[in-house]
């Protein structure tokens, strides 16, 4: 079962905090988008393995634009 991550907000990409393969818990932050002049932390909704990391730094994303995929 796959577990996408998308941004609340829009914003840019600031820092990846993750890569594919790696183990996630609950609350682990998985990256931070800068919106509104302030950092927001990216957190992850559940444990599981990032699959797939859909976007790059300094990307600029749209809000509910899927970020990071989980299984």
């Amino acid at each position: 079962m796959s577990i996408e991550v998308a941004a609340p907000m829009q914003g840019k990409v600031l820092e990846i905090l993750v890569k594919v393969g790696d183990r996630v818990s609950y609350e682990d932050e998985l990256m931070l988008l800068e919106a509104l002049k302030m950092e927001n932390p990216i957190y992850a909704p559940a444990d599981g393995k990032v699959v797939e990391i859909k976007v790059s730094l300094g990307a600029t994303v749209e809000a509910e634009q899927v970020l990071i995929v989980l299984e």
